[in-house]
């Protein structure tokens, strides 16, 4: 890869993160502040903080002060741990997020509608944080915290330690401010779950099918030359019949595996079938850049 491609791609992924953490500083700005919904993370963190030292602070701190107050510990702590150019990347997305809470004015959007609310909060999160995650950066925080405390207990997973944390931040805001705005943070949470997965996934979810049958043959011929997809056979046995079987691999589209199982049934009633979602498919047929 040339210089000159190197540069590109950097410009693009400085694109991505910045406009990133403007829909997200849109979410806080517009939605969580205003309407008091803790959705967890140092942003959220940065709400309670507000609500609580508005009893000594007219208006309290503003969040955006406190996300960055708070971030600076940790980003210290994660440039021992995580090393310079993992944290040099994080520290700029953080910063630009922090910058557009600032300038973007604390306003409720639709009329503090609920419902409406949770669900543009939500794709707006989601979708920041699709765009920032992809770039293989982060805005630290809460998610920066979880992967530090994993390298001195390995034995709890980054999600787990990253729930907990969230999990205190949310309901630490269900305290404050009552469990109707803490039921509507989790629908935004979970929105921005689903659009975050589909933005990193680009759109192009699919679904693994294994197959165990006897007419492996006939089955596996018929998705390569109908539906034009690759099979590959995999040797296994049973563990209680203690037979050989031959399991088909492959890999379709949403679309296509309505097709796919249709055609197994009838051509196999006894066969075994096991669907699981996948995330990112690369390869001939798929996705080419990695």
């Amino acid at each position: 890869m040339g210089s000159f491609e190197r540069k590109f791609i950097s410009i693009i992924e400085i694109v991505k993160v910045t406009l990133g953490t403007i829909l997200m500083a849109m979410a806080v700005n517009f939605i969580y502040e205003p309407l008091n919904m803790v959705t967890g993370g140092v942003s959220g963190l940065a709400i309670v903080v507000k609500s609580l030292t508005s009893l000594w602070i007219k208006g309290g701190i503003p969040v955006w002060i406190s996300n960055f107050i708070i971030n600076i510990p940790i980003f210290i702590w994660g440039l021992k741990v995580k090393g310079k150019k993992f944290i040099i990347k994080t520290i700029y997305a953080n910063t630009s997020f922090t910058i557009a809470m600032m300038l973007l004015p604390v306003t409720a959007v639709a009329q503090k509608d609920y419902v409406i609310a949770a669900i543009i909060g939500g794709m707006l999160t989601g979708g920041g944080l699709g765009l920032i995650f992809g770039t293989g950066c982060s805005t630290g925080g809460t998610d920066l915290f979880s992967s530090i405390i994993n390298k001195y207990i390995p034995h709890y997973s980054v999600p787990v330690i990253l729930f907990i944390t969230d999990a205190v931040i949310i309901l630490s805001g269900v305290a404050i401010f009552g469990i109707y705005s803490g039921l509507y943070a989790a629908v935004a949470v979970y929105i921005s779950t689903k659009v975050m997965d589909y933005l990193m996934s680009g759109g192009k979810a699919c679904k693994q099918v294994m197959v165990i049958s006897d007419k492996y043959k006939e089955i596996s011929y018929h998705i390569i030359n109908n539906i034009k997809r690759g099979v590959t056979i995999i040797d296994g046995q049973g563990m209680y019949t203690g037979e050989e079987k031959k399991i088909l691999l492959c890999v379709v589209g949403k679309k296509e595996l309505v097709k796919v199982t249709g055609a197994i049934k009838q051509m196999d009633e006894k066969a075994f079938i096991i669907i699981s979602e996948i995330r990112g498919v690369y390869g001939e047929g798929f996705e080419k850049n990695w």
